[in-house]
């Protein structure tokens, strides 16, 4: 302290050989030193400090707005996100929900065409057997027929001689005349 106090006393005692000398002793000097320049500093360095930490202030104010802002557009679009998921997820379930009767539609017009086709089959087998049956009676009946002309050309030819052979076709002949006559009138 000694030394401060010292410092402040040689200021004021110049040499007295008038000119201008440097003082050698560095812990008096320095804070002299530093002092001037510090209050050089706070003196004009203040107004800069301020506008730099005015503007720091004002980016950091920025900033935290910008900030803001987007978080209220960011949530916007969550709101808005949210509304096209729960129209889409109805839009799903009515899409499922319009599937599933679709698909049970589709099922029941399966069964009954299916129905109706097997009816069909049905119809035309019952068909098919009843045509067959009948072909099968007339067969039946043309080969009784058959053997029946065969049985009484048989007994026929076995009982006729000439002569009532004559006679038959004769009749025949005959008759056949009378319906030409009763035609053409």
């Amino acid at each position: 302290m000694k030394n401060v106090t010292d410092s402040f006393v040689s200021l004021g005692h110049w040499p007295s050989a008038g000119g201008f000398g440097f003082n050698t002793d560095i812990l008096a000097t320095n804070p002299i030193n530093l002092s001037v320049v510090l209050g050089v500093l706070i003196f004009f360095g203040k107004g800069v400090l301020s506008d730099l930490l005015d503007n720091r202030k004002q980016r950091i104010l920025n900033t935290i707005r910008n900030s803001e802002e987007l978080r209220e557009g960011a949530i916007e679009q969550l709101e808005k996100a949210r509304a096209r998921l729960r129209k889409v997820e109805m839009e799903a379930d009515q899409y499922r929900v319009n599937g599933y009767s679709e698909i049970e539609r589709e099922k029941l017009n399966l069964i009954n065409s299916t129905y109706n086709t097997l009816e069909q089959l049905e119809n035309y087998k019952n068909e098919t057997i009843h045509f067959e049956q009948q072909r099968a009676i007339n067969q039946v009946r043309q080969r009784v027929l058959q053997q029946a002309l065969q049985g009484a050309l048989g007994t026929i030819n076995s009982c006729l001689n000439k002569e009532l052979h004559l006679r038959t076709i004769s009749a025949n002949i005959g008759m056949f005349g009378s319906m030409k006559e009763i035609r053409n009138n």
